[in-house]
């Protein structure tokens, strides 16, 4: 008689968790799990956006030969450091970006139109921008 009610106290959890993830829509058809895939992704890309990286889904490209020279270049000469990454910026068509970690151990995004002139910059962490002219 004993093992009865406890099967029946061990059951109950299997079959509330078992409810819940029906309830959830944890089938294996094939339009739940790409809508469970979907979100897999979106969760992963997520932990950029919580370290303070870009908020939308647009792939920036990273620069590469003379043109990332010249970027990084400029870059350095308006803010010394050390250059963390540079790329073509996709929240601002035209441009490039090139983040660089200052002596401080702070790391600000500099912006530069196509001819390298420094026009804007954003210290990274924050959302505001600070006016680089």
């Amino acid at each position: 008689m004993r093992a009865l009610p406890r099967r029946a106290v061990l059951a109950a959890p299997a079959a509330a968790l078992m409810f819940a993830l029906v309830a959830c829509g944890g089938s294996d058809s094939g339009s739940d799990s790409k809508a469970a895939d979907t979100q897999q992704q979106a969760q992963s890309a997520g932990g950029a956006e919580e370290a303070g990286g870009d908020t939308d889904d647009k792939k920036e490209p990273p620069l590469t030969g003379d043109v990332k020279q010249k970027a990084e270049a400029a870059a350095l000469a308006a803010y010394p450091g050390t250059v963390v990454k540079s790329e073509e910026d996709a929240e601002k068509p035209g441009m490039y970006a090139v983040e660089v970690k200052q002596s401080d151990g702070s790391s600000i995004e500099v912006y530069l139109d196509k001819s390298f002139k420094v026009t804007d910059t954003k210290k990274e962490g924050t959302e505001e921008a600070d006016d680089a002219s």
